[in-house]
C-alpha cells in the first residue's frame, strides 16, 4: 500500500530562516548595485564627447549681384605720373611745394641756383653787342668804299685816274663786302649763344608738366640735382612726384591659366582694402598681351567707372570679374572669413546638422576682409563653424555655441 502523501509532509523538518541566510542575499544585492554603478560610471567617463565649437549663420544677400567669374587682386596706379628733375646740375635754392599739394600744368615748383648761367648769359649777350656794333662800322666802311667805286669809274671812263687806281677801289669794296658778310654770320652765332643760355637760365626753374597732385617732396633747399644719377654721393635727381588723379586705374595680375574668363569691357566689381563694404563697379581696360613666365601671370587693366577722391595710388584692393551684363543675377551667401577652411587643396567649411558636424566643399567666391562669399554648396540659413574646427571629422558630434 502507498504511503499517505500528507503523512510523507508531515515527517518533513522546517527549519526556520535564519538572520545569517538573510545578509547573504543582502550582500550579494550590494555588490550587484556597486558592479552596475561602477560600468555606468565606466560608460559615463569613456562616452564619446561633444567638441565645443563656436557656430554663425549663413547668411543670403539681400541682393543678387551677377555672377562672378573670377577673383584676383591688385594695386591702384597712375599713368600719369612723373618724378620732375631738372635739366641742368645746381644746388636747389626754394621749393615751392608740399605733398598733397594740387598743382596746375606749368606752375613753377622749384628754382635752381642760376649764378653761374647768369654770368655766361651776360657774356654772351656783350659779345653779341660787340658783333653787332663791329657789323655796324663795316657797314659804314663799306659804304664809303662803294661811293668811291662809283667815282673812279666815271672818272676812269674819262681818263682822269689810272687803271690800277680803279683796281685798287674796285678790291677794297669787295674786301668790306666780305668783312661784312663774315661780321653778319658771327652776329648770328653770338645771337644763338644768348638764346642757349637763355633756355638754360629758363631750365633753372622747375614747372609742373602736367596738373596733378603732389605725392612726394624728393628735395630740399641746398641739395644739389642733376638729371644724371652719380653713384656713391648725395646729389638728387627729382625734385617731387607728381601724379595725375584722373589717370588712375588698376593693375591686376590674372593666372594665365584663367585669362580666358578675362575680355575688355567686362564688368568688374572692385573692393578696396581700406573700405571692405564699398562695392566699386568697374571695367576691363586691357588685357595686356604678354605673359610674365616667372609668375605665370598675365597684366589686366581695370578701369573705374566713376573716379573718387578716396581713390589713392598703390591701395590695394580685390576685384571680382563678372559675367557679361545681361546674366542671370545670382543670390549670395556670405560666412565669416573664419568659417573657411583647406582640406586636400580644396576650399571647405564645416556645417552642423543635427548635432554633428558635415565636411562640405564649396567654390568661394569673392573673400573681403572679414567675410567671404561662398558661391556653391552652401544654402543661406545653414550652420557652419567659425571656432574650433581643429580635430573635427565627418560625424562627430559637437557642442555649439552659435554666435
Amino acid at each position: 500500500m502507498a504511503p499517505d502523501k500528507t503523512a510523507l509532509e508531515q515527517l518533513k523538518i522546517h527549519r526556520p530562516a535564519g538572520p545569517g541566510t538573510t545578509r547573504r542575499f543582502a550582500a550579494a544585492g550590494i555588490l550587484a548595485a556597486v558592479a552596475v554603478a561602477a560600468l555606468a560610471a565606466l560608460w559615463w567617463a569613456n562616452r564619446p564627447r561633444a567638441l565645443p565649437v563656436k557656430t554663425a549663420l549663413a547668411r543670403q544677400s539681400s541682393q543678387g549681384d551677377a555672377a562672378t567669374l573670377l577673383n584676383a587682386s591688385g594695386y591702384v596706379t597712375a599713368r600719369r605720373a612723373a618724378t620732375v628733375s631738372s635739366k641742368v646740375t645746381g644746388p636747389v635754392l626754394d621749393v615751392l611745394v608740399e605733398e598733397g599739394m594740387r598743382v596746375s600744368e606749368g606752375q613753377i615748383l622749384a628754382h635752381i641756383d642760376s649764378s653761374n648761367i647768369t654770368a655766361s648769359l651776360n657774356l654772351a649777350q656783350a659779345q653779341l653787342e660787340s658783333a653787332q656794333r663791329a657789323l655796324g662800322e663795316t657797314a659804314a666802311s663799306l659804304d664809303l668804299a662803294q661811293k668811291t667805286l662809283r667815282r673812279s669809274e666815271e672818272l676812269a671812263s674819262k681818263a682822269v685816274v689810272s687803271a690800277a687806281d680803279l683796281d685798287t677801289a674796285s678790291a677794297g669794296a669787295a674786301a668790306l663786302q666780305a668783312r661784312l658778310e663774315r661780321q653778319k654770320a658771327d652776329a648770328a652765332v653770338a645771337e644763338r649763344a644768348v638764346l642757349i643760355w637763355k633756355q638754360q637760365m629758363a631750365d633753372t626753374v622747375i614747372r609742373a608738366p602736367f596738373e596733378g597732385v603732389v605725392t612726394s617732396k624728393n628735395a630740399m633747399p641746398g641739395e644739389l640735382i642733376s638729371p644724371m644719377s652719380a653713384g656713391g654721393s648725395f646729389t638728387r635727381t627729382g625734385i617731387c612726384t607728381i601724379v595725375d588723379m584722373a589717370s588712375l586705374e588698376v593693375e591686376v595680375d590674372v593666372s594665365e591659366s584663367y585669362i580666358n574668363r578675362v575680355t575688355p569691357g567686362q564688368p568688374v566689381v572692385a573692393i578696396l582694402d581700406s573700405y571692405p563694404d564699398w562695392k566699386i563697379p568697374a571695367h576691363v581696360i586691357a588685357i595686356i598681351p604678354t605673359a610674365d613666365r616667372q609668375k605665370a601671370t598675365v597684366k589686366v587693366r581695370v578701369g573705374f567707372d566713376k573716379l573718387d577722391p578716396r581713390f589713392l595710388p598703390d591701395m590695394s584692393l580685390k576685384v571680382a570679374f563678372q559675367a557679361a551684363s545681361g546674366g542671370a543675377p545670382v543670390r549670395e551667401v556670405i560666412v565669416p572669413k573664419t568659417a573657411i577652411a583647406h582640406a586636400d587643396g580644396k576650399d571647405i567649411v564645416w556645417v552642423v546638422r543635427e548635432g554633428r558636424v558635415e565636411r562640405r566643399a564649396i567654390a568661394l567666391g569673392l573673400v573681403r576682409d572679414e567675410e567671404a562669399v561662398v558661391a556653391s554648396g552652401l544654402e543661406g540659413g545653414e550652420r557652419v563653424v567659425i571656432e574650433g574646427a581643429e580635430g573635427l571629422s565627418d560625424g562627430v558630434r559637437v557642442a555649439e555655441k552659435t554666435l
